[in-house]
């Protein structure tokens, strides 16, 4: 009977070993499959433009300084010791570079002091060789994350990056027999389950980094037997395939670190820029130690909402480490009298949200979700972050401070609310600087910048002179009076947007003043078909028809459309598309996809510096006059625009390095009351104000082609040195300027009316 027992157990044992072995070989090879492919999604990231220092660049120091803040820069009193800090002395900023790391550049980060005086970069030097420097970059900032269901941002290392204190540190703290046992420590289990039988439930885990590896990544955390059960078998087929490194290392990228806002935090990779701002390898032993002790509870230990007990269970860590015989006696007092410096975080959130819808819509046209919430591609983009706020709040107070001066513009509904739309493009490469596609994205995500359909009003003239500069010249006179004309056999008659004098008016003047009857005379004596063929060029969506009314902007566009016309003024007549990716790169740095600027050439550069100079004649006396009181005094050119029934207001301006465009509306068309100098200005006028790293105040180089004569304002033809009552200097094509004299101030003619006026004296 015992033999029969003893027999009968035998060959139980066998079949628990059988199956014990199968099961390990079937585990075995869910690992390897796990493990051999991509361990970890990881959240595709999009990055802004990084920013250029330079001297004479002007510079608003407490801008500079949140977006050092922004990029994880630490201010100190004192000198500075290492890469990240900085501080701001009586003659400027005194800084240590983070190293720079992106596609096709790559800068160690170095020492350097900038001299600011009056709000301008006077000079860049190194600190070390005190060599001047005609350019330094800052980093770029995280926009946004692509993340999968998880939220979890991760860096992946290799164990060769992981310093070897950092590795010691975790053994210490969390298995210090990692490298002696074969995934289970009886000594750890024994120890837990007492504990657990004493309070009749599970209290404690005797877990090896092994065990918590397997519970990690392939379990719940639920505690349970059964789950147990299966983390045992895990752990066994990892520690069978895997050796300490590899597990180690596998680890090291899994474990959960901390929380920032709604993202995890992975991986000592992630933890080492989270809570120091560096690469894991640059990481202390003190620093270690910290990252190492908060495993045991990343919350409840956090050097950002629990110092005193970070510090406590980091100091346990090295003392730990000390008595295993990882560090020496001098290595733990050092360590244990070092400071904890943080570099500082802001929750994650979500910046220029309509630029990321762009973006986004953007990016699926070439990836799917899947792809970039897992494979942790970097996208760098053009966004400045300095405009895109500036641009954010200038249109948030704009809007405010029209509703409060008109009350009949305020509505309840946030669907009916007075909108707004901002963008800013540097004209000659076409970079999207910032996009504000409406006040409030919470409310509404229809990014009026790319898809509200609005007529341009008379921001559509200068385009309309492009067409023209062949037969007109700047100085030829139009005709301001009250004509009425027939359109598919129905009469009509435009008019004016206030008082405009004078029977005749300069083509100058006509854009200057914004004068609706003299566009219409110019357009239709030349040929509303080549305004049109002209207008195609530059790739509006919009269908426009011959008719006289073409002259004052009677088709659709949308913004983007509008400013990429008007860049081709800024940029010598070639237009630009409007970019706002540079590049895609995979987690090695290498680039997939590559955005290179694509430009298309709409006029010649010297009809493009004709329209730019009548366009400053209306920032200079025209209706966009008041942007002088609204202390905007560099050089500049401009358009005002407004639609029938005040439904659409528009202001755009630039200079050779930007261009901003702004609209002011209703989306169901209601009248915003008010022009395009009454609402749109002054929000252009509180943009440029608060981006001053882009006024140059570089003027418009005339190029080739262009030829300047004193004219005759009564005639338009070339003045008379001294019979000309009003003389002024003007631009003309090479090709198509006055070759005559003024014929009503010509010498005999003033003659003639002089003794005309003594004969009719004496009569």
């Amino acid at each position: 009977m015992l033999k029969k027992l003893f027999l009968g157990f035998g060959l139980l044992m066998i079949l628990i070993l059988m199956f014990s072995l199968g099961y390990c070989w079937y585990l075995s090879g869910q690992i390897e499959e796990r493990f051999s492919g991509r361990r970890w999604a990881i959240p595709s990231t999009i990055y802004s433009d990084t920013t250029m220092l330079f001297p004479g660049m002007q510079v608003d120091t407490a801008a500079l300084e949140k977006k050092l803040r922004k990029l994880g820069y630490q201010e100190k009193a004192e000198s500075l010791k290492k890469k990240g800090e900085y501080r701001f002395t009586g003659s400027g900023l005194e800084i240590y570079f983070q190293d720079l790391q992106m596609p096709e550049k790559n800068r160690r980060g170095f020492s350097a002091v900038l001299e600011i005086k009056q709000g301008r970069i006077r000079q860049i030097r190194r600190a070390d060789t005190n060599k001047n420097l005609p350019l330094v970059e800052l980093g770029p900032e995280v926009l946004m994350e692509f993340f999968g269901k998880e939220r979890e941002l991760r860096r992946v290392v290799s164990i060769d990056n992981i310093p070897g204190h950092l590795a010691d540190a975790v053994v210490a703290a969390e298995d210090n027999r990692f490298y002696t046992h074969f995934g289970i420590d009886p000594v750890s289990i024994l120890r837990a389950m007492y504990t657990n039988i004493r309070h009749f439930s599970i209290r404690q885990g005797g877990s090896t980094l092994t065990q918590q590896l397997a519970k990690n990544y392939f379990l719940t955390h639920e505690r349970t037997f059964r789950r147990k059960f299966h983390e045992l078998f895990i752990t066994l087929a990892i520690e069978a395939n895997y050796n300490k490194d590899e597990i180690l290392e596998i680890y090291l990228n899994e474990i959960y670190l901390g929380q920032k806002g709604s993202a995890s935090i992975n991986g000592v990779g992630e933890a080492a820029y989270f809570y120091f701002g560096k690469k894991v390898e640059n990481l202390t032993l003190a620093e270690s130690a910290l990252i190492a002790g908060i495993i045991k509870s990343p919350n409840l230990l956090s050097p950002y909402t629990h110092l005193d007990e970070c510090k406590n269970r980091r100091n346990q860590v090295l003392e730990a480490m000390h008595d295993l015989g990882f560090i020496t006696e001098a290595q733990l007092e050092k360590a244990l009298d070092a400071p904890i410096s943080t570099a500082g975080f802001e929750k994650y959130s979500r910046q220029a949200p309509y630029f990321l819808d762009y973006v986004s819509r953007q990016l699926n046209e070439l990836y799917t979700k899947d792809i970039l919430s897992s494979m942790g591609f970097s996208i760098y983009t053009t966004l400045d972050t300095g405009v895109q706020a500036a641009a954010e709040k200038a249109l948030e107070k704009g809007l405010a401070r029209l509703e409060k001066s008109i009350p009949a513009l305020v509505r309840q509904a946030p669907e009916k609310k007075l909108q707004g739309a901002v963008v800013v493009i540097q004209p000659r490469t076409g970079n999207i600087l910032a996009m504000a596609g409406g006040r409030n994205y919470a409310e509404t995500q229809f990014n009026r910048v790319t898809r509200a359909r609005r007529q341009p009003g008379s921001c559509f003239k200068p385009i309309a002179v492009s067409a023209l500069l062949d037969r007109f010249k700047p100085s030829d006179l139009l005709s301001n009076e009250r004509t009425t004309y027939m359109v598919d056999g129905k009469p009509w008659t435009p008019e004016n947007f206030g008082d405009i004098p004078g029977k005749r008016i300069s083509v100058r003047d006509m854009i200057k003043h914004s004068c609706n009857r003299a566009a219409v005379d110019m357009v239709v004596r030349g040929g509303p078909e080549k305004v049109v063929a002209q207008a195609e060029k530059f790739d509006f969506s919009g269908r426009m028809q011959p008719y006289p009314s073409i002259a004052l902007g009677s088709f659709e566009v949308t913004p983007l459309e509008l400013a990429r016309a008007y860049c081709a003024f800024a940029a010598d007549g070639v237009q630009p598309f409007a970019l706002s990716v540079r590049d895609v790169a995979d987690e090695a740095d290498n680039i997939l996809v590559q955005r290179h600027m694509d430009i298309n050439a709409v006029m010649s550069p010297a009809k493009a510096f004709l329209v730019t100079s009548m366009l400053q004649s209306v920032v200079k006396g025209g209706t966009a006059s008041a942007l002088g009181k609204m202390g905007v005094d560099f050089p500049l050119a401009g358009k005002t625009g407004t639609t029938n029934g005040y439904r659409d207001a528009w202001f755009i301006g630039y200079t050779p390095d930007f261009l901003a465009l702004v609209w002011v509306g209703f989306d169901n068309g209601d009248p915003v009351m008010t022009t395009g100098s009454g609402a749109a200005l002054p929000i252009f006028a509180d943009l440029v104000k608060a981006m001053p790293g882009y006024v140059s105040g570089k003027p418009f180089a005339r190029p080739p082609g262009v030829v300047k004569k004193k004219v005759c304002r009564q005639t338009g033809q070339l003045a008379e040195s001294m019979q000309c009552p009003e003389k002024y200097e003007e631009y003309f094509l090479e090709t198509n300027q006055p070759e005559k004299p003024c014929q009503i101030h010509k010498p005999d003619n003033v003659l003639k009316r002089t003794l005309d006026g003594f004969s009719n004296i004496f009569r």
